[in-house]
């Protein structure tokens, strides 16, 4: 078990998102669910899994200062597996005043609507996005290894950011 500074002033959330029997859709559930393999439950980060449930996830996401949220892209034209760290400028631009969702297809830009609606003066500053590059969002429970190494690069990224 991977050990993360607990006294870590800013209380951060990692959201994953992704659709676990829709191929590699799953990635961002996937490096949830190593992060929980790898640090448990440590004081100041919450680990959000962000499959079927996000509405009820967004309202507890009061109190945190930092939100991290994975999530798969489709079409980037790079390889599979190829992870990408949004800056504050792009993720701020991707979130859609009032966007048209369904409740068990949420997208990190629609989440992130929703909680800054939902958090009002409480919604955190501190956003970052990992995005991991996938082909095949067909039904299919398991993911191809390629959006697995992703999916552990991010994980590696994530303990770094959090040890921090």
């Amino acid at each position: 078990m991977t050990t993360v500074n607990s006294t870590m002033t800013k209380k951060t959330a990692v959201l994953g998102f992704g659709n676990p029997v829709r191929a590699d859709d799953g990635v961002g559930i996937y490096v949830i669910d190593e992060l929980k393999k790898q640090i448990g439950e440590v004081e100041n980060v919450s680990l959000f899994d962000m499959g079927t449930s996000a509405f009820e996830v967004l309202f507890q996401l009061k109190g945190h200062d930092r939100i991290i949220l994975v999530d798969a892209v489709v079409n980037t034209g790079e390889p599979v597996g190829t992870a990408y760290k949004l800056p504050a400028s792009a993720v701020e631009a991707e979130i859609e005043d009032d966007p048209l969702v369904f409740l068990h297809s949420l997208k990190w830009s629609q989440a992130l609507s929703y909680a800054k609606k939902m958090l009002g003066d409480a919604y955190p500053e501190d956003i970052v996005v990992y995005l991991i590059a996938i082909d095949s969002t067909k039904f299919n429970v398991g993911m191809t290894e390629e959006a697995k190494v992703g999916g552990n690069k991010v994980v590696e990224l994530l303990l770094q950011e959090l040890k921090a």
